[in-house]
């Protein structure tokens, strides 16, 4: 019975300081994967910020390109009828809306839906200017009615209202 004791004495302190030194270590461990977390999360943003910052550059140029008055003037070329131009139009919105779709991982879902929503309703607003002038027309007329059209519409056109609301996101996030 005394050895049983002596063992006892032995094994409490021995197991007291191995279950303190097993918490103080196991927490060392998990601070330290937190610290490497952290630092990991911390590296990749400082990776990714740069490529916000360009994907909401390059989709308020994109909004500028599509504002029919900017779209009329670059795409219009002397010589073609109303009906090149429309096509024109629509080909050119499409292309650059294309060329920019890998945008939408970096903004927010409610910026592209707006960036979506603009171009549908530029085209619209093209397609339903082309239906008031004669396919055959001179695209001076269309050019026109696109640019009449746009300056008589009492509230915002969809390229605008993105514009402002992508300007307060990014103010947002930086």
């Amino acid at each position: 019975m005394e050895a049983f004791i002596e063992i006892l004495k032995i094994i409490l302190p021995a197991g007291a300081v191995f279950l303190a030194v097993y918490y103080l270590v196991k927490r060392f461990f998990e601070n330290e994967q937190k610290r490497r977390d952290h630092e990991l999360k911390k590296n990749a943003q400082n990776m990714i910020t740069p490529q916000k910052i360009q994907a909401y550059e390059r989709i308020v140029i994109f909004l500028e390109r599509i504002n029919p008055n900017n779209l009329v003037v670059r795409v219009h070329k002397h010589g073609m009828n109303a009906r090149q131009l429309q096509t024109e139009l629509t080909q050119a919105i499409k292309s650059e809306y294309e060329h920019n779709i890998s945008q939408q991982i970096f903004v927010s879902h409610n910026s592209w839906e707006l960036v979506k929503t603009s171009k549908e309703e530029i085209i619209k607003l093209i397609n339903i200017s082309a239906s008031k002038v004669a396919p055959d027309a001179p695209s001076n007329e269309l050019a026109m009615m696109i640019l009449n059209i746009a300056a008589n519409v009492e509230k915002k056109l969809p390229h605008e209202i993105a514009l402002e609301y992508i300007k307060k996101e990014i103010a947002q996030i930086f």
